[in-house]
């Protein structure tokens, strides 16, 4: 049955690429003829959209059944406690520290300077 199905998509592919040519044809043709262009005929148009919806219908059916992917999956192994672990926002040398009892600030550059 698969290969039913891939006929018909490449015969829709023939038959979009016929509607193109045919469009481009007529485009064309009143070029040559100086007629103004306002819309591509009818059969062109119903050309068009038949190969369209065939060439989507085969698709869809060589492609097989479609699976529904969970969006959660990769949520469901992790714990709700190691969820708002993100060690790329820690960071260590913040203002905080200098609540600290222990804390000694680092010397800046001029405190080093006057050491001398």
């Amino acid at each position: 049955m698969a290969s039913f199905h891939k006929v018909i998509v490449i015969i829709g592919f023939l038959s979009l690429f016929h509607t193109a040519f045919s469009a481009t044809q007529h485009r064309s043709y009143l070029r040559i003829t100086s007629q103004e262009f306002t819309t591509l005929p009818l059969d062109i148009v119903i050309q068009a959209v038949v190969s369209l919806f065939a060439v989507m219908w085969g698709v869809l059916n060589v492609a097989g059944n479609l699976r529904e992917i969970p969006a959660a999956a990769e949520l469901n192994a992790i714990k709700w406690e190691t969820q708002n672990n993100l060690p790329s926002f820690y960071i260590f040398n913040h203002r905080g520290k200098a609540l600290s009892y222990d804390y000694v600030p680092t010397p800046t550059k001029a405190d080093l300077e006057n050491l001398e």
